[in-house]
């Protein structure tokens, strides 16, 4: 796989909490270049990106919403993804409830995926959600596939990159194997290199999540 073909699977990533305008700016800038297929900014920063990268671009707008740990009222997500859709935003990138799903409480996490789900899909957005694998048991990973497919979420995310670990080619070959062909994985935390990325393509991965997209894509 070549470093071309390789940055359409990316969503160039800026989340740490001292980002400023200019790294965000940079960062669009630099996906446009690079042929990335999003960037992934915070919510305070969609409409800037989205001016920077302007009209009918190519690239992507995703932000993160319950964000980092994904426990906020449902009706705060909502009001989030609504906030970000309106400032520009082409992808949700949302935090399941961990703390419902490991309490039991499939049906509430379900009802909030599907609610989102179908907002954005009304929105003409995606809706990626992010499973947060490495507080998950093989088992969990499974059932909350599950949820997601029922929920009919565009794509699965493995992490935040905030826990206390990422993406994992074990985790993507199971996700792949559950979930419904037409559904997309995104893999995201800890991919560093050219060798991780194309790994994780070749286990299943329909996009990454990267902070350090361009030493991957030029191999360096």
């Amino acid at each position: 796989m070549a470093g071309e073909e390789l940055a359409s699977y990316i969503d160039h990533t800026l989340l740490r909490p001292d980002a400023t305008e200019q790294q965000v700016l940079q960062l669009c800038d630099e996906a446009r270049n690079y042929g990335f297929a999003a960037v992934c900014v915070p919510p305070c920063y969609v409409q800037l990106a989205k001016d920077r990268l302007g009209v009918g671009a190519q690239v992507k707008v995703a932000t993160v919403i319950g964000f980092p740990l994904g426990y906020q009222h449902p009706k705060v997500k909502f009001l989030e993804t609504h906030q970000a859709i309106a400032d520009g935003a082409n992808e949700i990138d949302v935090v399941m409830n961990v703390s419902a799903f490991k309490s039991g409480k499939y049906e509430a996490v379900e009802n909030e995926l599907g609610d989102l789900a179908k907002f954005c899909h009304l929105k003409e957005a995606e809706l990626k959600v992010i499973i947060e694998t490495a507080l998950l048991t093989d088992e969990e990973i499974v059932k909350a596939c599950e949820l997601c497919a029922n929920a009919e979420v565009d794509f699965v995310k493995t992490s935040t990159g905030f826990a206390a670990g990422g993406a994992t080619l074990e985790h993507i070959k199971l996700m792949r194997r559950v979930l419904p062909t037409s559904m997309k994985i995104k893999a995201s935390g800890g991919i560093k290199t050219f060798a991780d990325a194309e790994a994780l393509i070749r286990a299943g991965a329909d996009r990454l999540g990267c902070s350090a997209s361009i030493q991957i894509v030029t191999n360096e």
